[in-house]
């Protein structure tokens, strides 16, 4: 992964605490959103790293253990993604997710070396895009004030949000709780592998549960969701432990452990 995210910047440039005044323009449901998630008074978030256990799969049928280790910048939005899943408990497939320059390519391969997936171009640049931004609203949100976003009320308990890179925009809906905590994240800006065509479908990562320990809340438990013509199909779930995300950490300081 540090080859993956060399030369991402290393430092912010400014590191201002999040004050009720940044907020006082945005929409209420994304004040309340903010709030839960403890962000006034503290700095923006410029970077984390995510470590995660789960379960995944590629088609309806038998789950896979995984693990997952992740990079993403807020200095220049960059995600740097890396999952390894167990196929029969022996084999393993490794998967690569990236988004840097605009650009988003995704790599699959049995064993590192035989490839699986590769795919890249306009619907990637799209896909991996949104999902960085699915990152920054469940495990960053102070970082969504440093990015290029706009945001709007849906109604009380629900707000759309839109992230803008290199010619990219992409939008989502975030559905609250009765505290604020996000409770689902809703797309149609990824592409489902249809046969091998990209299909634009409506994706969504509802979380089950949030820890409360520590400064900041942290998701427990969350699921990755296609949602099909013939019924939603949960893809992946993943599980994030204590100490899994570490934020405002260098590139080079990222590894799979």
């Amino acid at each position: 992964m540090a080859r993956d995210a060399a030369d991402l910047p290393v430092h912010p440039t400014d590191d201002a605490l999040v004050t009720e005044v940044d907020l006082v323009d945005l929409p209420a449901p994304a004040r309340r959103y903010l709030r839960f998630m403890n962000v006034p008074g503290r700095p923006r978030d410029w970077s984390f790293r995510a470590h995660f256990t789960g379960r995944f799969r590629r088609r309806p049928g038998r789950w896979l253990p995984c693990d997952g280790w992740q990079y993403n910048s807020g200095l220049e939005i960059a995600r740097v993604f890396h999952m390894r899943i167990n196929v029969a408990g022996i084999v393993p497939m490794f998967g690569r997710d990236i988004y840097r320059h605009g650009r988003g390519h995704m790599r699959g391969t049995l064993l590192g070396l035989f490839p699986v997936v590769d795919g890249s171009g306009p619907e990637y640049d799209i896909g991996e895009l949104v999902t960085y931004l699915n990152d920054a609203v469940l495990l960053a949100p102070s970082m969504l004030l440093r990015l290029p976003v706009s945001w709007s009320a849906v109604d009380d308990d629900t707000f759309e949000i839109t992230l803008t890179d290199a010619g990219n925009s992409v939008a989502a809906v975030v559905s609250l709780d009765e505290r604020g905590a996000p409770c689902d994240f809703t797309t149609t800006d990824r592409f489902y592998d249809l046969d091998g065509t990209p299909v634009r479908t409506r994706w969504s990562t509802p979380v089950e549960s949030w820890s409360s320990d520590g400064p900041r809340p942290t998701p427990l438990r969350a699921s990755a969701m296609w949602h099909l013509s013939s019924g939603p199909f949960r893809y992946a779930d993943f599980c994030f432990p204590p100490d899994g995300i570490r934020y405002n950490k260098p590139p080079d300081e990222t590894n799979h452990r």
